[in-house]
C-alpha cells in the first residue's frame, strides 16, 4: 500500500489536521515510517502565546550522505463545507482527482515522498546513507513551533543534513514547471499616526491622522524600491490594512493605523531595507501637518511586526542537478529555477543545509474542492524516486 501514493494520500487527508490540531496525521506517517524501518520521534514543541505544537522527525540509517525531505501535515481551514463538490476530510476520487483539504499543500507531497521511499527500498533496498523526514504541524499557523524548532532539536542531538527537498506545490500549471531554489524575504510593519479627536465641523480643534498617514503611505508606495535583478523579481510593498477605529462619519479620529508586508530580494538585507522604510516615513511625516496651518510634523510610531524572513538563493548543483535532471527524465520537461512567489519553511531550512522546492501543482491549493489528479501523484511519486537515486548515487 505505501508504494500508493494516492492510498498514502486518502490516509492523510482523512485527519482534519487544521492548524495547530494533529488530527492524526502524524500518527498515520509514524505508523507507515515505522514499517519501512524509520526511527521515529514526536516532539512538541511550545511558546507562551501560540499553541503547542506536534512534529515529526524520522530518520533511516545511521551513517554517510544525509538526505532530508521536509513538510507539514496541518492545513488551512476547509471554509463552508456546503460548497464541496465531496466533503474535505473525505477523500474522494472522481473524474482521475482526488479531492480534499491538504490533496495539493501539502499532504500530497508527502505522500509522494513515502511512495517513492517504499519503491526504492522494494527495489534496491535502502539507500546507500540516510534519509530524514522533517515534518510538522505549524506551517499554515504561526510557524513558532514547528520546523524551526525541529531544526534545532535535531541539529541539538547531532543530526546534520547534506540536502533537504521541501514538498510544496510549485508547479504552476504542470508538473516540471518549475523548481524553487531560493525565495524573497518578507517583512511586516504596521505605522500609528498620532492625532486629536474632534468634531468634524470644528476642525480647528482637532487634528486628523489621515492626512499625514495617507502622504506616508503614499511615500511607501509611490517610488519602487528596487527593479529587481537576474536571480529574484522586484521587491514589493503592499499596505494591507487601514484602520482608525472610528465607526462614526462626524468625528475626526484620535490616530489612524496602517499595515504592510514587504517581499524584498537580495539587494536588501532586512536592516538596510528597514531603514530605508523609515527614512521615506519620517520624510513624509516632516513635509505633512496634520492641520493646514501647523507645522508641527506628525507624530508616528513604526512598529515591525514577527521575525523577517531572510531571503535565499540555493547554489548547490549537486542537488539542483539531480532534481531538474530527474524531473527532465520523468516529464520530459526541463523546468525553470525559480525565486518566484512567498515564504516556505525553507527559510529555515537554508540555515542547516541547502535546499529547493518541489512538489504538486498548486492551482487549487487553499481553495473550495482542493483537488490533485492521480496522474500528477504519480508523476511526482517516479520524480522523487529517480531524485532519490540520483542524489545518492552523486554522493556515493
Amino acid at each position: 500500500m505505501l508504494n500508493d501514493p494516492a492510498a498514502v494520500l486518502s490516509r492523510l487527508i482523512r485527519c482534519p489536521s487544521v492548524t495547530p490540531a494533529e488530527g492524526g496525521a502524524l500518527s498515520e506517517l509514524e505508523a507507515m515510517l515505522s514499517s519501512l524501518g524509520f526511527d521515529c520521534h514526536r516532539p512538541v514543541f511550545t511558546e507562551a502565546g501560540t499553541p503547542d505544537v506536534e512534529n515529526l522527525a524520522a530518520r533511516l540509517g545511521t551513517d554517510g550522505p544525509h538526505l532530508a525531505f521536509a513538510g507539514h501535515t496541518d492545513v488551512v481551514p476547509p471554509g463552508d463545507e456546503a460548497g464541496w463538490r465531496h466533503p474535505p476530510f473525505a477523500a474522494a476520487v472522481e473524474d482521475g482527482e482526488l479531492y480534499g483539504r491538504g490533496a495539493v499543500d501539502m499532504k500530497g507531497g508527502i505522500a509522494c515522498f513515502i511512495a517513492a521511499l517504499a519503491r526504492h527500498v522494494g527495489h534496491h533496498g535502502v539507500p546507500a546513507g540516510q534519509v530524514s523526514l522533517l515534518i510538522t504541524g505549524d506551517e499554515e499557523g504561526p510557524a513558532v513551533n514547528g520546523t524551526d524548532k525541529l531544526l534545532q532539536w535535531a541539529a541539538e542531538r547531532g543530526e546534520r543534513f547534506d540536502a533537504c527537498v521541501v514538498g510544496e506545490p510549485t508547479n504552476p500549471q504542470a508538473m516540471g514547471d518549475m523548481i524553487k531554489i531560493g525565495r524573497r524575504g518578507s517583512i511586516s510593519g504596521h505605522i500609528t499616526v498620532e492625532g486629536v479627536q474632534g468634531h468634524v465641523a470644528y476642525p480647528h480643534l482637532a487634528d486628523n491622522p489621515l492626512r499625514s498617514l495617507t502622504q506616508m503611505l503614499d511615500a511607501l508606495m509611490r517610488e519602487p524600491l528596487d527593479a529587481g535583478n537576474e536571480r529574484f523579481q522586484a521587491t514589493n510593498l503592499e499596505v494591507t490594512a487601514v484602520d482608525t477605529g472610528n465607526p462614526s462619519v462626524n468625528v475626526i479620529p484620535a490616530r489612524a493605523s496602517a499595515a504592510f508586508n514587504i517581499r524584498f530580494n537580495d539587494i536588501w538585507t532586512p536592516a538596510s531595507l528597514q531603514a530605508e522604510i523609515r527614512s521615506r516615513l519620517e520624510a513624509a511625516a516632516a513635509a505633512t501637518a496634520l492641520r493646514q496651518g501647523r507645522d508641527a510634523p506628525a507624530r508616528f510610531t513604526l512598529e515591525w511586526r514577527e521575525r523577517p524572513a531572510e531571503v535565499f538563493l540555493t547554489r548547490d548543483d549537486a542537488l539542483i542537478e539531480s532534481l531538474s535532471g530527474a524531473v527532465e527524465a520523468v516529464t520530459g520537461r526541463r523546468p525553470e529555477l525559480s525565486t518566484s512567489g512567498g515564504t516556505s519553511d525553507a527559510r529555515f531550512i537554508k540555515d542547516y543545509c541547502p535546499v529547493v522546492e518541489f512538489g504538486l501543482v498548486g492551482k487549487t491549493m487553499h481553495m473550495t474542492n482542493e483537488r490533485v489528479p492521480l496522474a500528477d501523484l504519480e508523476t511526482l511519486t517516479r520524480i522523487y524516486e529517480v531524485f532519490i537515486d540520483r542524489w545518492f548515487a552523486a554522493h556515493g
